[in-house]
């Protein structure tokens, strides 16, 4: 190890004084590449909320699959199931952003206990009526009220908005987490909707699904050092907020996303039941999840940019994936290459909706965050049905393989939507808001008499 000689001058004597070896010089560690999500959950309570707040949204994947299940083997019909899950379906598109909007009002924690009583309330009133073998419009009623349910996901995000309400980098990685959060319980929650309904009872996915929605949002709303205080309401509160510039075309790309997601899923199964491999559907599907899943944690490492330029991006990315099913299935016909396919497509899925949701976050008051991210819920679950149907109608009248079109379609719809959008955006911002006029002809002097 080399050492250190200091010289010094003492009369007319150079004397030379050893100083000992110098210390190892220490490189600074390198940091975790999970450094990023590390930080999140360093903020006291961001376990906790998070913690319930998956308690909670893991019924999100379960309801559905546990009413059809419940309805189809006790009623022994698949359209009185898929009705009432549609009736379902609508009553949430419109009383979810009214939810939302006492949410913004009145606090998290105020409303979301009251709010989701109620939808357990309705569950077990549906297991009561179809125990009983009730008529046919108690269904209805029942499924129908369990709409009061919140948008979970979007006040865990709101929470993470206002935790790091001056990091966007930090808001970027939360984003991505809990968009991951999602696909994990739509994987994760049909999987054990069938296995108890299947193998229990048909009334146990539901139970269960109810247990879980109520114990994780208490979890959740006992939190309440995470809790975002209620903002002020601003002067234009009590206007639509689809007003605000921009806000409309991203509803559109997303109720474009929500019908990706609809026919996908429809195409897939109607695939497997034509090769006789219905079983393994679920299985398959879950791949597309997984990919997207895995897709949004990588995503919420990587720094953060402009979202509306990034937001086209990922748009355009998940319209050339969505391609790869339909080539797997009209190309092979083999289930096992579609698998893989599917996996690919989907991750392109997550970095959409984590920028999507961004761009809300940015376009609402803070008043109306979670009335926001509502809407934006609504607009894909809206679009999920419109391609449920439309996947539907191909796979019966077109056949399976060529079903995959509908998503393909939707994913160029949604691609030429937001960057349609986009150039707008950036000829307002050119000629500062005002559309370009033409140039007007030079007066010319009037002729002398």
């Amino acid at each position: 190890m080399p050492s250190t000689t200091l010289l010094a001058v003492s009369g007319s004597t150079l004397v030379a004084v050893g100083l000992g070896p110098r210390p190892p010089r220490r490189r600074p560690p390198r940091p975790s590449r999970l450094a990023p999500y590390a930080r999140l959950f360093a903020r006291p309570g961001a376990k906790g909320f998070t913690t319930g707040n998956l308690i909670a949204r893991m019924p999100m994947g379960m309801f559905t699959v546990s009413a059809v299940l419940m309805i189809a083997m006790t009623r022994d019909s698949y359209a009185l199931a898929g009705a009432v899950t549609a009736v379902g379906l609508g009553a949430t598109a419109v009383v979810g952003p009214l939810t939302a909007r006492l949410v913004d009002r009145f606090g998290q924690a105020r409303v979301a206990v009251p709010a989701v009583a109620v939808a357990v309330a309705a569950q077990l009133t549906l297991v009561l009526c179809v125990r009983a073998d009730a008529p046919a419009w108690t269904l209805f009623a029942a499924y129908a009220a369990c709409a009061t349910m919140p948008n979970l996901g979007g006040m865990a995000r709101a929470r993470w908005a206002h935790l790091f309400a001056g990091d966007a980098a930090a808001r970027h990685t939360a984003n991505s987490f809990e968009q991951a959060a999602d696909e994990l319980c739509f994987m994760a929650g049909p999987v054990l909707a069938t296995f108890l309904c299947v193998t229990v009872s048909p009334y146990a996915g539901t139970l269960s699904g109810a247990a879980l929605l109520l114990v994780g949002t208490l979890v959740f709303a006992a939190q309440r050092r995470t809790e975002p205080p209620v903002a002020a309401r601003e002067p234009t509160a009590g206007r639509g907020l689809l007003r605000r510039p921009g806000l409309p075309a991203l509803m559109l790309t997303f109720l474009a996303t929500g019908a990706v997601f609809g026919s996908l899923e429809v195409a897939t199964i109607a695939f497997a039941d034509a090769q006789g491999q219905r079983g393994a559907a679920g299985l398959v599907l879950g791949l597309q999840a997984a990919g997207s899943c895995a897709a949004g944690l990588l995503y919420g490492l990587a720094p953060a940019a402009a979202p509306g330029r990034r937001f086209v991006v990922c748009v355009t990315a998940m319209a050339c994936l969505m391609a790869l099913p339909l080539a797997a299935a009209a190309g092979t016909g083999s289930l096992a290459v579609l698998a893989p396919a599917l996996l690919l497509a989907g991750m392109a899925t997550a970095p959409t909706m984590v920028t999507g949701m961004g761009i809300v976050q940015a376009s609402v008051p803070p008043s109306r965050l979670n009335e926001g991210m509502t809407l934006a819920v609504t607009a894909l679950l809206g679009g999920v049905a419109l391609g449920a149907a439309l996947g539907g109608w191909a796979a019966e009248h077109t056949g399976g393989s060529t079903a995959f079109t509908v998503p393909a379609a939707a994913a160029l719809t949604a691609a030429v939507t937001a960057a349609v959008s986009a150039a707008l955006r950036t000829l307002r911002r050119v000629h500062g808001g005002r559309a370009p006029q033409a140039p007007q002809a030079p007066r010319t002097a009037p002729a002398a008499r």
